[in-house]
């Protein structure tokens, strides 16, 4: 699920970024392996980057500043679990070299409770690599037995403090394991990491078709939020054409919005209004993705139409 996954670019105006492009400064090639390779960026943070795909993952601010901005701070991750009763469920869309999950960890080891982490990719091999140089990189403290057991048998049971956690890696491609029947069973989560690479690199990742199947398996009665760090007014519109409700995301240090989709508005600190809605009528690139081929379009006639009538903006809430 490599082409499923990302650690650079973005859907709209930063598409394509060569390493170090958004510093001026290229990344300094300390360690490499057969796929892989570790560099440190420009503010002297270390990364991972991947020789086929000549991509840094987390490439300006590094993994573990953008895991804490994108997903923990903007969930309000730590807050949420204080208050949660029963298990919290975590989907991650793109394991990579799972500094997300990690950072997430680590941000919540306080906070007594159940935590699952569903983990989605179709290899380990930037998770291995990164393990091999957990000292530089900085996020592996307190987890690298976890992390051997997942790398052993696809899954690791383990005390994070007072929280009791269970992190399952599925293998294969992220669009046919949600297309498959079985995609029913997962327990249903109450946050998503979303990272995967751009939709230019990787349309199959950002289909309308995907995120209607991906709202179709929450739980309505079960609030769950996903961020992502594209702020595409495409991604935008297919969001809310799937059914979520969609809102300005929090600035990463990389970008200045972000966005966040969640089932439930009370989840979204600044939902997107008429007057995004405005600005994204005019947009010639608004049409959602129908198939994984990249395109940019204006919006179609049919697809203003069921924007004017999402509950969101159509006063119906």
């Amino acid at each position: 699920m490599r082409r499923g996954l990302r650690r650079d670019g973005e859907g709209e105006g930063r598409i394509g970024l060569a390493p170090g492009a958004a510093t001026g400064d290229a990344p300094f090639p300390m360690s490499r392996g057969s796929e892989y390779e570790l560099v440190q960026l420009a503010n002297g943070s270390y990364s991972l980057r991947s020789v086929e795909e000549d991509e840094t993952f987390h490439p300006v601010i590094g993994p573990v500043a953008e895991a804490e901005a994108l997903y923990v701070r903007q969930l309000k991750l730590v807050e949420r679990l204080r208050t949660h009763t029963g298990e919290f469920v975590i989907w991650d869309v793109g394991l990579g070299a799972a500094a997300n999950v990690l950072t997430a960890l680590r941000c919540s080891r306080s906070v007594p409770g159940k935590l699952l982490v569903l983990s989605f990719d179709h290899t380990l091999e930037p998770l291995r690599f990164a393990l091999k140089h957990a000292e530089p990189l900085r996020y592996f403290h307190h987890y690298e037995r976890a992390v051997e057991d997942l790398l052993d048998s696809g899954i690791a049971r383990f005390r994070n403090g007072p929280q009791e956690v269970e992190w399952r890696y599925l293998d294969g491609d992220f669009p046919t394991l949600v297309a498959d029947p079985s995609s029913a069973t997962w327990p249903k989560p109450d946050a998503i990491f979303f990272d995967a690479f751009s939709p230019a690199k990787n349309p199959e990742m950002w289909t309308q078709p995907l995120f209607a199947s991906l709202h179709a398996l929450l739980d309505p009665a079960r609030p769950c939020a996903l961020p992502t760090y594209s702020r595409s007014t495409l991604l935008r519109v297919s969001l809310l054409l799937a059914g979520f409700f969609v809102g300005a995301g929090h600035a990463t240090g990389e970008k200045e919005e972000t966005t966040i989709a969640a089932n439930s508005l009370a989840l979204i600190d600044e939902p997107l209004d008429r007057h995004w809605l405005a600005k994204a009528r005019r947009s010639t690139s608004a049409e959602p993705l129908w198939e994984p081929v990249y395109t940019q379009a204006r919006m179609s006639p049919s697809t203003w139409e069921r924007l004017l009538a999402h509950p969101q903006f159509s006063g119906s809430l």
